[in-house]
This record gives structure tokens, C-alpha cells and sequence, in this order.
């Protein structure tokens, strides 16, 4: 389940990019307008504190009867399957579940979505991006040195940022960015990222991940949308792995 900085992050950019209207976003999150006002005017959470997820005790004890009701229906034909509001519906027929229907859907649809097969394009659409840290050797003073190259690239168009840093780190790593869209004269719609400490605290199932703060607070002042590989799949970011590979 996501955090309030996670879901705070989200309304921001699908709002403030016009891929929802206030009205639509209040209805579909169920905010009141005084509320999404405030999302929308601060970065992140006014004195946002909160590290772990919030809990539905309604429905946490029947989330085993609900997965594997999910379970069973991938040996069912297509059309006998289950919606979520029949496994809402059999949980208060036969479980005696006490809880609304929004909270089974959401719990539904986050097993559904830990467990989708993706499928990747061959081609890269208009306004995506990349990003990695690699490394190279250059002679500082005369003498031989490691520094960090931050990379971020445009695979559609072909066009490539990169900068030099001392070292790989959380300053660095935002800085870069900065410069990035500063150079692109723009933010990518959405941004591809392996699975790198300074973004991620947790890997979790399927494309799901514990994000850090830095990393929250960055893409809801920007408003992109992020993308993590999954693990052992950096392919999935070929076009800047390719580049690095020639770098170094």
C-alpha cells in the first residue's frame, strides 16, 4: 500500500500535468477540495512524518481469503473469474466482512498489479527518459582519478545529458537532474531508473518499491513519473546502459 508521500507525489503529477482535473481527482481519491488545493501547493506533506504504510484493519484479516480466491482464478476460464466486487460480495456472504467495497477493490487491484507480466516496446515513445551513474578514470593534476558520470537520455530522439561529479551520491544524484532538465530545457513525462540505493530503501514484489524521501520530494516538485526496473533487468534501460558500456 502506498504512502501518503506516495500518493501525495501522484496526485500532483497527474493533476498538475492535466491528466486529471480537480474535480476528477477529488472523485477518484476521494480528497476534498481544500485538501487537493494544499497537495497541490506544497511538494510534499506539510510536517509529513510518516514511514510506514497505513493499515485497513477492515480488511487485513481477509486479505488471504481474497488472494487466494485470485489464486484459484487463474485456472478458471477468463469469463468465470472473479471482479472485485463479487470477491466483495462473497466476502460478506460467506466471511462475514464488515468493510466497504473501495478497500477490497484497492487490495484486488495492488495483487493484480504486483503480478502483471510487462511487456516492453521495442520503440521508445516521445518524452520518456533514463538515467544511471557510471564511472570513468581522468587524470586530475596529473594524477589518476574515479569520478561518477550521471547520464540521462532521451532514447526517442537520441539526445544525451552528462556530468561529471566526484563521487555517486544522494547531492549528486539530484543535481544532476537539475542540470539535466535544465539543458533539455524540460522534464520527461516519465523516467527509468535501476534499482540504486539512493532512490529505492525496499525492493518489493512485482515493480513495487519503497522509495526514499529525496527521491519522493524530487519527483513531486518536477512532476515526472517514475520507473523501476526489475531486478536483474537493467535491458530495460538498454539505451543508457549502451552509452555507459561505450564510456567506460
Amino acid at each position: 500500500m502506498r504512502t501518503d508521500m506516495e500518493l501525495w507525489t501522484e496526485v500532483r503529477r497527474r493533476v498538475l500535468t492535466k491528466e486529471l482535473s480537480k474535480r476528477a481527482a477529488c472523485r477518484e481519491y476521494g480528497l476534498g477540495w481544500w485538501t487537493l488545493r494544499k497537495i497541490l501547493a506544497h511538494t510534499e506533506p506539510p510536517g509529513y512524518r510518516r514511514q510506514k504504510p497505513r493499515q485497513c484493519p477492515k480488511t487485513e484479516p481477509f486479505l488471504p481469503v481474497i488472494q487466494q480466491i485470485l489464486k484459484d482464478d487463474q485456472q478458471a476460464p477468463r469469463k468465470q473469474r472473479h471482479t472485485a466486487k463479487r470477491i466483495w460480495e462473497r466476502l460478506r456472504q460467506e466471511h462475514g466482512f464488515a468493510g466497504g467495497y473501495s478497500s477490497v477493490k484497492q487490495a484486488v487491484r495492488k495483487w493484480r498489479q504486483e503480478r502483471q507480466e510487462v511487456f516492453l516496446p521495442l520503440s521508445h515513445p516521445p518524452g520518456e527518459a533514463q538515467v544511471d551513474f557510471g564511472e570513468a578514470t581522468v587524470k586530475l593534476a596529473g594524477e589518476p582519478r574515479k569520478v561518477a558520470l550521471f547520464v540521462m537520455t532521451l532514447p526517442y530522439s537520441g539526445a544525451l545529458f552528462i556530468q561529471v561529479f566526484p563521487r555517486e551520491c544522494t547531492e549528486t544524484f539530484l543535481e544532476g537532474h537539475r542540470q539535466a532538465f535544465e539543458f533539455f530545457a524540460g522534464v520527461p513525462r516519465r523516467i527509468s531508473y535501476d534499482n540504486s540505493a539512493i532512490a529505492v530503501i525496499e525492493v518489493l514484489s512485482g515493480r513495487q518499491r519503497k522509495l526514499t524521501k529525496e527521491f519522493l520530494r524530487l519527483e513531486s516538485h518536477y512532476l515526472f513519473q517514475h520507473h523501476f526496473c526489475l531486478v536483474r533487468r537493467a535491458n530495460e534501460k538498454g539505451h543508457v546502459e549502451r552509452l555507459l558500456g561505450c564510456s567506460t
